[in-house]
């Protein structure tokens, strides 16, 4: 991707708060997971969990207009949702610089439920004190216990690599993250109004 493609494809907050207002055919997708769209999501946005994006993205594409805004906490998973949609030829798609936090701190229209870590911070949590753990381990117990450093900065690399994260995905099926209902493909893509309209 060259540095002209990041231009088009990113928007800032502000921008986004002006096209709220100015257009009507906007459509602004969260592909966060439910729990995390419960947590402060974009008031108007819709909810379309990246995996479901993912299966689903002919059918989403096909109710979608001009002007579609990907939000998720960071980027790299809008982004992911990005390159999907221009995969089946939504090639208008924006990314939301500094996701939905960043839109908040920006003075955006929000909704904030109930609050919880989101599924990134869980992620640094898990393995940071994996780490930790192999490292004092290692130490104390047994040289053994170093592997689990190891191990974890591995799958950091490959994530990274990869544009992945096996460890977000498990943590993503754990019950403190299952509170809100994922959407359905059917919920999801129809909630949509049809071209955008």
């Amino acid at each position: 991707m060259t540095s002209a493609d990041t231009t088009v494809a990113t928007l800032d907050p502000q921008t986004l708060r002006r096209w709220m207002a100015q257009h009507e055919d906007l459509v602004v997708i969260d592909v966060r997971s439910a729990a995390e769209f419960e947590s402060l999501h974009i008031r108007g946005s819709y909810n379309v969990p990246l995996p479901l994006l993912s299966e689903h993205t002919a059918d989403l594409a096909a109710r979608l207009g001009e002007r579609v805004v990907l939000v998720c906490r960071s980027g790299v998973r809008a982004e992911q949702a990005r390159q999907k949609l221009a995969g089946v030829g939504v090639d208008t798609a924006h990314v939301l610089t500094g996701g939905a936090p960043g839109f908040a701190d920006a003075g955006g229209d929000v909704v904030r439920g109930a609050q919880r870590w989101d599924l990134e911070r869980q992620v640094r949590m898990v393995a940071g004190s994996l780490v930790l753990t192999g490292l004092v381990g290692g130490r104390f117990v047994s040289p053994r216990l170093r592997t689990l450093a190891g191990v974890v900065g591995t799958g950091l690399t490959f994530s990274a690599a990869s544009n992945t994260c096996a460890m977000g995905k498990a943590l993503a099926a754990m019950p403190w993250n299952r509170t809100a209902e994922e959407p359905t493909a059917t919920g999801a893509i129809r909630q949509i109004p049809a071209d955008g309209a």
